[in-house]
């Protein structure tokens, strides 16, 4: 198995890092060579990274606990609000907006505005205000779905957060740290791997890249709901038998 993740990593280009010029001389334990001026990734780093990271999720969502998928940039945008839907937790495709972690209340807040806004728009009220007004609300609304519509069913703090590339979501990174929330992270060679509490090392730059980790994550939450339904009363687990994987994940944690 591992050597058929190895492959398929490798034809998705993980191993690919940046130029050696702009590498952060602490990726030096995640790098294999330097080939024409450009740093490889040693895959077998990628593949512990990604299995701790996986262990650690299946476990959150084994709890009942939130992931929040975290990407940004244009060739993550789309890949993380189609993972993170298909495994049921919420992202952040678009924009990450000052205070989404340490202001969460206010979050909510605008969530709530948001769903105004669609009752306004569903309904016959929106033929009440003049077009001048009709036309601002539907600014309001657009610019609220794009930056708001991953976050509706996060009803509380997450327990960790997913990201592609911490260099650009540093805002993330400094809110999540700031509140004590774990970090996963697929890092490049010109990251800073002591910032993030799981990382796995990465090209985060290539759209493939991106799609067959954040997809492996996403199949681990899958599996970790898929344990939390067994540990259902009456489906065959006690609370018991339950009890090593919660401790388990504290050593995940410290990994």
């Amino acid at each position: 198995m591992a050597e058929s993740l190895a492959k398929n990593l490798i034809e998705a280009g993980v191993h690919f890092g940046h130029r050696a010029s702009r590498w952060n001389p602490k990726m030096a334990p995640y790098i294999y060579a330097r080939k024409n001026l450009i740093h490889i990734i040693d895959i077998r780093e990628t593949i512990r990274g990604l299995l701790r990271a996986q262990k650690y999720v299946r476990q959150v969502a084994g709890r009942g606990g939130q992931v929040l998928f975290t990407g940004t940039k244009r060739q993550a945008g789309d890949t993380i609000e189609k993972q993170a839907s298909r495994c049921g937790m919420p992202f952040v495709s678009e924009r990450w907006l000052g205070g989404t972690l340490t202001n969460f209340r206010t979050i909510r807040s605008r969530l709530g505005r948001l769903e105004e806004l669609e009752s306004i728009r569903s309904g016959e009220e929106l033929s009440a205000y003049s077009k001048k007004m009709q036309s601002s609300l539907n600014r309001e609304y657009r610019k609220m779905f794009r930056n708001l519509n991953g976050m509706r069913t996060m009803s509380r703090l997450p327990e960790a957060l997913f990201i592609v590339d911490p260099r650009k979501e540093k805002n993330a990174i400094r809110e999540a740290s700031k509140l004590g929330i774990a970090t996963i992270a697929l890092i490049d060679t010109d990251c800073d791997p002591d910032l993030v509490d799981l990382p796995i090392p990465g090209n985060d730059d290539g759209i493939r890249s991106i799609e067959i980790i954040t997809a492996l994550i996403s199949d681990a939450i899958i599996l970790g709901k898929g344990d939390s339904a067994t540990m259902q009363p009456g489906a065959g687990k006690s609370e018991e038998a339950a009890a090593p994987e919660v401790a388990d994940k504290d050593a995940a944690g410290d990994e």
